[in-house]
């Protein structure tokens, strides 16, 4: 989308160099470069890199934490001294950024394949918050060794930090496309992205294919790979076709629903057992809306409930009851 140029008949807008052999608009330099700008600043900040699935602050998260000795069977520190290294050293932002960035990748209900072992509250998928950083402790987990085991290998560029005293990776040396084993989810200016998780041994499998076969086909990589494999779990229901479709364009939307069995009980009653929920759907919410239904109330002015919200507790009941 351009932006909206100055009437044409306005003041000259043309700069001329001392010989005036050339000359640009201003109102068109001006655009393009502000453009050009904005987008490298949303694309470095709120949108993550293909080559290791991370935004600019979790890579930084997850360094300070090597930096720091913290491995898998490292003892945990204090979540407060993992962030003052990141901001003092590598993000010098508010600390609230960095912490929120730990604990997302630390949440199980959040990411398919955590890289940090938090210890203390880190949240519920029902959108409690994580503790403050000075109650809760934390270390790498074992699988984010795929992410920084190369790092002392000469694998990836390193840059200066912001005051020029550190060395940050550009990117992680993931052994394995995180990007597609975690997913992603950014949202920019004019541009956005939401990638599902998937499963890793799916992944390794069409990583492998691929290497062996560089001209493999979209539908030979569906065959090792069907389908994202969501943290929280839940049944796509999708057809294979849209299914295929999504990955073959980049665009597309998925239907998922709750996993459940059925349990026999006492007197050929039976009742529904939710094991998986969709994700970003809480357990909290579902049973609020249940109890809503359940248990309507009249609209603001008015005496009663409304016929169709009756009808529809009448058969909730009913339901619940069977």
């Amino acid at each position: 989308m351009q932006p909206p140029r100055p009437p044409a008949s306005g003041p000259s807008q043309a700069i001329a160099d001392d010989d005036g052999d050339d000359s640009i608009l201003l109102h068109d330099s001006a655009a393009r470069d502000y453009l050009e700008y904005a987008i490298a600043v949303v694309k470095g900040r709120a949108l993550p890199d293909v080559k290791d699935g991370l935004k600019p602050v979790q890579r930084r998260v997850l360094f300070a934490m090597r930096e720091l000795g913290l491995s898998a069977t490292a003892k945990p520190v204090k979540s407060a001294r993992v962030v003052g290294d990141v901001i003092g050293k590598y993000h010098p932002h508010g600390d609230t950024s960095a912490y929120d960035a730990m604990v997302r990748v630390a949440q199980p209900f959040m990411l398919r394949y955590p890289l940090v072992d938090g210890q203390g509250n880190f949240g519920s998928r029902d959108g409690d918050n994580a503790a403050a950083m000075r109650y809760t402790e934390a270390r790498l987990t074992p699988i984010a060794e795929l992410l920084l085991g190369e790092l002392g290998e000469g694998t990836v560029d390193f840059l200066p930090n912001y005051d020029g005293s550190f060395e940050e990776p550009a990117f992680l040396p993931a052994r394995l496309p995180f990007l597609l084993l975690n997913g992603a989810s950014g949202i920019a200016v004019g541009m956005a992205t939401e990638i599902p998780a998937h499963n890793l041994r799916e992944v390794a499998a069409a990583a492998i294919h691929k290497i062996e076969h560089p001209a493999a086909a979209v539908d030979e990589l569906l065959e090792l790979v069907p389908g994202p494999d969501y943290p929280g779990g839940g049944q796509i229901i999708s057809p294979p076709a849209d299914i295929a479709a999504a990955y073959r364009s980049g665009r597309g939307s998925l239907r998922v629903r709750a996993r459940y069995e059925v349990e026999e009980m006492a007197r050929g009653a039976w009742q529904l057992v939710f094991t998986e929920l969709p994700p970003g759907v809480s357990s909290a919410k579902v049973l609020s809306e249940i109890g809503v239904l359940l248990n309507p109330q009249p609209r603001p002015g008015k005496k009663a409930i409304e016929q169709s919200a009756a009808q529809l507790k009448s058969l909730m009941a009913s339901q619940l009851d069977r």
